[in-house]
């Protein structure tokens, strides 16, 4: 018989695991704890309005390693529309003037030696080093199923980026700032804003807009909820299994190895192999009792940063709102929202250029802040709808403020806390994307199989610094080929049906 592999969680990992899976002959079951997948991939729908949790931009859009994971899993399909922005984001300062960070990095270049020409040699520096990532490949092969001919390639095909990356990643931006030596006031307000008082390595930041320049990290149109469908049905396509509204309690071990899985309605799943989709924390520490922990892991949730919890704002507008740039952050550092001192501001996402987003002749927006997770961590009944309804009503304000014509005009309400990502998810401390990308930990990654414990393998975004769809997805790719390694199958992808017509014709 073909093993039976037990995956927890039915997020972009999860699904991935699973595809992956069922492409290779196992037989899967996901296990899910929400009433619909994604998990962190979501969207929810108020009155017809799609108020979107996740996708801003993907990388993988266009080409590379990344891209023919989508097209294996179907996440993107040939007449999935991409829209890739000119901006990636504009800056309001307080003073009223504007900052924008184009997603071409020469159209970037020219736009800050015009703005600022007194720092030519900082900003001609700083550009030619995300040039010098642009040739960054990343690996198709899980670690431990690399051959020396691989590290060859990758170093022939990458090595100035490698080089580049090499001399930033362990800095912060901070440091890179400060070590290129901008003196623009104009310049030190916008990057010590947006990136430099955060524990973000440089080489994070070098790289972001380079995909961008690419075109390789646009935004498909419909968003969150459409991709996690479309992987849904890749997967069940295939025949995997998949079990909603349904919460692990523990993963069941027997002479050091694992035999399944325990639900909370004290069910048990037996598998032959279990692999761990879910929130990584919850994993280990929780239906694993932190029995297995590594020394690495000790020291990633003892030490690493994590991304600061999002508060959702969002508006259902009753008319067209026009979109000149789709996020605009609003620096207000230090300005208060409820319980909340903003860090630098908010974002405001206009999602005026997506139409599946709204009804027709509407517009849906968002206004995204950072929260820390200690405030919302005891709040609740009324203490915590009051909260929500005083984030509301600021947040409001400041939505009239950017856009005078909404007002009058707002149909829909709602606000997502961090509480609500915990309780839908279970992601730890409200981290949507796992661990922060620092200078400690960019070249990092936990171990997906873990000493003294058989049968088990770890994914998701919680093993790469920095989280997101593209390394959740990939780590269940690495999964499936691991196992077939261990079982000396050879390792089988295929592309969506979709993909297999288009290139077929």
């Amino acid at each position: 018989m073909d093993p039976h592999l037990v995956i927890i969680g039915g997020g972009v990992a999860g699904l991935s695991a699973g595809i992956y899976a069922r492409m290779n002959g196992f037989t899967t079951t996901i296990v899910e704890m929400h009433d619909i997948p994604g998990g962190q991939c979501t969207a929810w729908v108020r009155h017809g309005y799609h108020f979107d949790h996740c996708l801003h931009w993907l990388v993988g859009t266009h080409e590379g390693t990344f891209h023919t994971i989508w097209k294996e899993l179907g996440a993107l399909e040939p007449d999935t529309r991409i829209v890739d922005h000119a901006v990636h984001t504009r800056v309001l300062a307080p003073d009223g003037t504007e900052f924008l960070v184009y997603t071409d990095i020469d159209r970037w270049e020219a736009y800050l030696l015009e703005i600022a020409p007194e720092d030519e040699k900082a900003i001609r520096r700083m550009i030619q080093d995300m040039r010098g990532t642009h040739t960054l490949e990343q690996f198709e092969d899980a670690p431990g199923m690399r051959s020396i001919v691989d590290y060859i390639k990758a170093l022939y095909h990458s090595g100035g980026a490698l080089y580049t990356l090499g001399k930033h990643m362990h800095k912060s931006c901070r440091a890179y700032f400060d070590e290129l030596g901008f003196t623009s006031p104009r310049l030190r307000l916008y990057f010590d804003n947006l990136y430099g008082d955060l524990h973000f390595s440089a080489g994070a930041f070098l790289m972001m807009l380079t995909w961008m320049s690419k075109k390789n990290a646009g935004y498909p149109i419909g968003g969150s909820l459409p991709f996690a469908m479309r992987l849904t049905k890749r997967y069940k396509e295939l025949g995997g299994e998949l079990l909603l509204k349904q919460r692990v309690r523990s993963i069941r071990v027997e002479h050091g190895r694992a035999v399944g899985v325990e639900l909370v309605d004290d069910r048990f799943l037996p598998a032959d192999h279990v692999i761990g989709a879910a929130d990584a924390h919850s994993i280990l520490h929780g239906m694993l009792q932190g029995r297995y922990l590594t020394p690495r892991m000790r020291e990633a949730f003892a030490t690493w940063e994590t991304f600061t919890p999002l508060v959702h704002v969002c508006f259902g507008i009753d008319r067209e709102v026009p979109v000149q740039h789709a996020t605009t952050t609003v620096l207000a550092a230090r300005e208060r929202v409820g319980r909340t001192t903003l860090r630098t501001g908010f974002n405001v996402l206009n999602y005026g250029f997506d139409p599946t987003l709204a009804p027709l002749g509407k517009t849906t927006i968002i206004i995204r802040f950072d929260s820390p997770w200690a405030i919302w961590k005891d709040l609740d009944g009324e203490d915590y709808q009051e909260e929500k309804r005083v984030i509301l009503e600021t947040m409001t304000r400041h939505l009239i403020t950017l856009y005078p014509e909404v007002e009058g005009h707002i149909e829909v309400t709602d606000v997502a806390t961090p509480r609500t990502d915990v309780r839908y998810t279970g992601v730890w401390q409200g981290a949507y994307e796992g661990f922060l990308p620092g200078p400690d930990n960019l070249n990092s990654q936990l171990e997906m199989r873990i000493p003294g414990l058989d049968g088990f393998t770890l994914i998701g975004q919680w093993i790469t610094p920095g989280g997101g769809l593209p390394p959740a997805a990939q780590s269940g790719r690495w999964a499936i080929q691991l196992l077939c390694k261990d079982l000396r199958r050879e390792f089988i992808t295929t592309l969506a049906p979709a993909w297999v017509k288009a290139e077929a014709g």
